[in-house]
């Protein structure tokens, strides 16, 4: 074989190697949707395409590198009992330019991509939080929709935060409740309130996470399109008993939605199951202290629903 022939095998076979590398990457990166709690918001799509993107490349590099090494063991090991040195390589400049720029590149890349969609879930940051630029008509998540009524906020729900429990008040129909009710395929606006220390707000079926600030309201949007009950948690440590701090979200039809706050206004105020003041006062009623110390909870909240 002349070494010309040799070198075009070589090229048809780093093609082909690439192509199929290629294509397991593409499949394995789609196969991360699949890794994750179903979608039940508009924007969770936007955070689904990032992590399909970042398994899709991590995969390639995986079976580039891990293809390479097994190729060199396999076809370019040194023989049995040959103990000689291999040939001295003083070095490529190309070749390091290249394996340097191409992570630079990539990384560059990711962060761009993450960028995009970090503006366009609205996330409020660090410094719009601290220089208090919250605008009502805030920039937020929205995922494209032929329906131009999910383009603007129709629900606006007031969403307080302490230690340890979540309130969700209703302000066109004056209800509280210790759960979130959310009408599905309708645009919701969150007024997110902290009366003592950090919070987070986070809903994994939504992909959506937003710190709340002491002292500061930060209108959060989204488009809930998935009905069932879902999970918030508090994101942040805000405390002994932050673990309790948790809420069931429940997105149902519209007409569903308007019948809970309805028969819900009729029901009078009383105070909300609250599991870190039951644990803290069981705590505090035991002979022995185990040493730790805490702050008491807050007063559960009134709920006109107290489930």
């Amino acid at each position: 074989m002349t070494m010309k022939n040799f070198k075009i095998g070589t090229l048809i076979a780093i093609a082909i190697a690439l192509m199929v590398i290629t294509a397991m990457s593409i499949w394995i990166g789609q196969q991360a949707y699949s890794w994750l709690p179903p979608p039940a918001a508009a924007e969770s799509r936007l955070i689904d395409d990032l992590i399909s993107f970042l398994v899709t490349l991590g995969a390639f590099i995986f079976l580039g590198v891990t293809g390479t090494l097994l190729y060199s063991v396999t076809f370019h090991r040194a023989a049995k009992n040959d103990l000689s040195d291999g040939p001295a390589i003083e070095g490529n400049i190309t070749l390091e330019v290249v394996w340097t720029a191409i992570p630079i590149l990539l990384v560059f890349w990711i962060a761009g991509y993450s960028y995009q969609v970090y503006e366009a879930m609205g996330i409020q940051g660090p410094t719009a939080l601290v220089h208090l630029h919250n605008p009502i008509g805030m920039k937020s998540a929205y995922a494209a929709s032929k329906d131009p009524a999910l383009a603007e906020p129709i629900e606006k729900i007031d969403v307080i935060a302490k230690q340890w429990s979540w309130a969700f008040h209703y302000p066109e129909t004056n209800v509280t409740s210790s759960e979130l009710h959310l009408p599905s395929d309708r645009r919701v606006r969150l007024a997110l309130k902290s009366e003592d220390v950090l919070h987070g707000f986070y809903i994994p079926a939504f992909r959506l996470k937003q710190d709340i600030i002491p002292n500061h309201a930060i209108n959060f949007e989204f488009t809930p399109i998935r009905n069932g009950k879902y999970h918030l948690t508090d994101s942040q440590y805000s405390g002994t008993y932050f673990a309790t701090m948790q809420a069931d979200v429940v997105v149902e039809s519209p007409q569903d939605y308007q019948q809970w706050l309805g028969k819900t206004a009729n029901y009078k105020l009383a105070p909300a199951v609250n599991q870190a003041a039951l644990e803290y006062a069981q705590t505090s009623s035991q002979p022995v202290k185990n040493g730790w110390m805490t702050v008491a909870p807050a007063a559960p909240p009134l709920v006109n629903s107290p489930s």
